[in-house]
């Protein structure tokens, strides 16, 4: 591992890579402590430090506090996720969407920017959803969060939280044009990370208190070591088909007759599909809270994982987007009309149809376990805080959930593309696997 990381300095391209992607991260952060005009951000601080465990405080937790502090970052990049779970969902059932997703690089680009004009419209609703809000000192227990409300107000929003979304996106167009992996998978991860400093001090305060056993932070921590193996499982375990080619003869070659294996994944999604639930769930709350109405208020603490309803809902949007994404990126299908056309076939099953619905069968197989497993870690820390009310939000998302997850595998993945990197120029790579 050590001479890895040694080892990827060495390569120009790669440590220009490494450089540029920390660089952009660390604006990144910088933006997230630029207070938006116009908002009393320590007043508002103060009362997401009561609302760890709702809806809003996750999703203070996925803008990397950027929400609870009132900055220009504050929307994150959920908007352009929640706008590419729509177009995602449209693509498999508008043929027009569909077909521009099959057109090549001009469709691709079409969808691209498709994609930015619907997260600026989401941002600006939500700018707006957001600025009245913060107006309101009902919603805050009667403190006044904004000195000066009105229309400049909400406009100066709008145009600020809209501008840092926007910026966001382009952020992480850059990291993966010009830096290591996906930019926005990166993001997010930064995010993450830069709460675990304060999720890790609230412990000890916890501790400190009385009001958590030493013991209990113990079986926490093997706990947390339990959880990143099986996020390390979910990410790498795959079944492996033997296939094999039959002999052509071009010319005068001898084209095939080897044998090698299709890989099916055990979780093909990766996080996607946790990120998916999350921006489901995380998108009513922006507007649900905004009324004073009890009904849409009483909905929205219902759509909080912590409760029974919620946390039901969230493990059906996990398994539900596990078994999408899984059809999206392997269609067996496609796959079975690819092996037919270069000659491959599976031992024991016919060229065609057969193969295609032995494909279908084996990957519906193991989405579902995948599905489990991931959905088990995902709703770890809410169980935890079920069990044990006195455990906010921020200090069990440490040992599981989706926090753990995404970190996880978007951590495997970079190491994965710097790997790639190195193999190339017959350096040793990070992964073990490397080494065959």
């Amino acid at each position: 591992m050590l001479g890895g990381f040694r080892d990827s300095f060495k390569v120009p391209d790669l440590r220009r890579r490494i450089v540029t992607t920390v660089l952009l991260l660390a604006v990144y952060r910088i933006g997230c402590y630029v207070p938006s005009p116009g908002i009393d951000g320590r007043a508002l601080a103060s009362f997401f430090e009561h609302i760890p465990n709702t809806l809003l405080g996750l999703a203070d937790l996925f803008s990397g506090g950027a929400l609870g502090n009132a900055t220009i970052f504050a929307l994150g990049i959920m908007p352009y996720i929640s706008v590419s779970i729509i177009l995602e969902l449209l693509t498999a059932i508008v043929p027009y969407f569909d077909n521009l997703r099959r057109s090549g690089m001009e469709g691709r680009r079409k969808l691209t920017q498709i994609t930015r004009f619907g997260t600026v419209g989401l941002c600006v609703f939500q700018g707006l959803a957001i600025s009245m809000w913060l107006e309101n000192p009902a919603h805050f227990n009667e403190l006044v969060i904004v000195p000066n409300p009105g229309w400049l107000f909400r406009f100066i929003t709008v145009i600020t939280l809209t501008t840092g979304t926007m910026f966001l996106m382009w952020l992480g167009e850059q990291i993966t044009d010009k830096g290591i992996g996906n930019g926005i998978s990166l993001i997010i991860t930064a995010s993450i990370i830069s709460r675990m400093p304060i999720a890790f001090h609230k412990v000890i305060q916890l501790t400190a208190a009385g009001e958590m056993h030493f013991i209990s932070v113990l079986v926490m921590i093997a706990l947390l070591f339990l959880v990143v193996a099986f996020a390390i499982i979910i990410n790498e375990s795959e079944r492996r088909i033997p296939v094999q080619y039959a002999k052509r003869v071009v010319g005068r070659k001898v084209y095939g007759g080897q044998t090698t294996y299709l890989p099916i994944k055990l979780n093909q999604g990766g996080v996607i599909p946790l990120i998916f639930a999350i921006s489901i769930l995380t998108f009513p709350a922006t507007f649900l809270t905004v009324s004073t109405n009890r009904v849409l208020q009483k909905i929205a603490s219902l759509l909080t994982p912590t409760g029974g309803v919620g946390m039901l809902l969230y493990t059906i949007l996990i398994i539900f987007f596990c078994y999408f994404y899984a059809s999206m990126i392997f269609n067996p299908d496609n796959v079975a009309d690819d092996l037919k056309k270069y000659g491959g076939f599976i031992q024991g099953i016919r060229p065609g149809k057969s193969t295609a619905a032995y494909l279908e069968k084996i990957l519906n197989r193991l989405t579902l376990p995948g599905a489990l497993m991931l959905t088990s870690i995902a709703i770890l820390p809410y169980i935890m805080m079920h069990i044990d009310k006195r455990i906010p939000y921020s200090v069990a998302s440490l040992f599981g959930g989706a926090g753990v997850l995404i970190v996880v595998s978007v951590l495997l993945e970079t190491l994965r593309q710097v790997e790639s990197h190195l193999l190339v120029r017959h350096y040793q790579g990070f992964l073990k696997k490397a080494k065959r």
